[in-house]
């Protein structure tokens, strides 16, 4: 069922940090009002109950890019925001896909919101022992093999050449055991370089930590916007030139724009849709990325479920076209994808910045998951799709163990 708690102050916990997203001017000021839970299995509407949760605690998302005050007051406090996140699982039922294993992490629920208000005077919170408190991570247990990666590689473009599909995107999953408080290794995740949605949400015995860069959807001042990543490479000079003259990497950033561009184009209240910047190149943590934008106006009520049908699951994160993409995944990764490749971020009066949450791990009291993949197309090198997987989940692995 859908769990729904107002009145909830959670200044008294151990501080985790700035919730992804959250304006940076409100830094430790964020005290939490209400919050609201819907599993997949909870067999409602997840997004329309979200939207009438937010609705009722001073937030309406049935006209996202309408103009409005900054903070809306509710009872006795200043409604700042609400921190939202929604899994995988949650966008490939809203998408209509065939759901994939289950997730490593069954404590963190599909969809997830917290209305923050203000205090109205910065907290004085102690964060100089977060990283003295004991923190001791195990040795690292993928959920599938070098081959068997290699092996699903392998598969994908089999489906491929049967005209099945044009790209899929492959993630993996590991996870360590360990023991003590997570706070200060989380902390470090979303500080990595180049972690534009970095930040930290929790909940009753779980937690999330982001280092994302990529943005699934921005809606602010009239535009509403996407910028898929496509393409890794090092953050050397021949890794830069690499990915500038991949042609196998060009092409399948090309498709997922496309995706992208027909996921805008499906809501009726944008207009003509535009890809405004194609393949620039961006570093995160070491790596070359490639991105691109994407964008229409809004030009009608864009509503928050609607944006969430259209747009969720990410299409760099599941492939073209979508839904058949979906059914690989579900055939192929023997772990379900958990907190990673759904979307974390922020929602504020009138605007709505939600990262897609790759480079994105979650503790759920005994271990820490994290998982690390890529797309897939016919020219895809199987041993090359493995080293890309492990480099991208590297910086994540050395922050956690500090």
């Amino acid at each position: 069922m859908v769990h729904e708690t107002d009145a909830v102050d959670h200044s008294a916990e151990p501080p985790l940090g700035r919730p992804p997203g959250a304006p940076a001017a409100c830094q430790a000021r964020h005290v939490a009002l209400s919050v609201f839970q819907w599993r997949a299995s909870d067999g409602q509407d997840g997004a329309e109950r979200l939207a009438e949760f937010l609705a009722d605690n001073g937030l309406p998302v049935r006209n996202i890019g309408r103009s409005v005050s900054r903070f809306h007051p509710i009872g006795d406090s200043r409604i700042c925001g609400a921190a939202l996140y929604v899994s995988a699982a949650a966008g490939c039922v809203m998408a209509g896909g065939k759901p994939g294993a289950p997730s490593p992490v069954p404590a963190v629920p599909d969809i997830y919101a917290v209305v923050y208000g203000h205090r109205y005077a910065p907290a004085h919170e102690n964060l100089s022992d977060i990283g003295k408190r004991p923190f001791d991570l195990g040795r690292w247990t993928p959920s599938w093999t070098p081959d068997e990666h290699a092996g699903a590689v392998e598969a994908v473009r089999d489906a491929i050449g049967r005209g099945d599909v044009y790209v899929v995107n492959l993630v993996g999953h590991a996870s360590a055991a360990y023991r003590g408080d997570p706070a200060a290794a989380l902390r470090r995740v979303a500080g990595l370089p180049g972690a534009k949605y970095g930040g930290v949400l929790g909940g009753d015995g779980w937690a999330l930590a982001t280092a994302s860069p990529e943005t699934l959807v921005e809606v602010r001042d009239g535009l509403i916007v996407t910028r898929p990543i496509k393409g890794t490479r090092p953050a050397t000079g021949a890794g830069r030139t690499d990915l500038l003259g991949s042609a196998k990497e060009r092409a399948e950033h090309i498709m997922i724009v496309d995706l992208e561009r027909n996921d805008l184009a499906r809501l009726d209240a944008t207009g003509p849709v535009r890809v405004e910047e194609l393949f620039g190149v961006r570093e995160w943590a070491g790596l070359w990325q490639a991105e691109s934008v994407v964008a229409a106006p809004v030009t009608g009520d864009l509503s928050l479920p609607d944006l969430l049908r259209a747009l969720c699951p990410g299409g760099s994160v599941t492939g073209a076209p979508k839904r058949a993409a979906l059914e690989e995944i579900a055939r192929l990764e023997p772990v379900g994808r958990g907190v990673s490749m759904g979307a974390v971020g922020w929602l504020g009066p009138g605007h709505l910045d939600l990262a897609l949450t790759i480079r994105t791990v979650a503790v759920d009291g005994q271990r820490v998951h994290s998982w690390a993949g890529g797309g897939i197309t016919i020219d895809s090198d199987p041993a090359e799709e493995v080293a890309e997987a492990a480099a991208k989940a590297a910086p994540i692995r050395a922050a956690l163990a500090g």
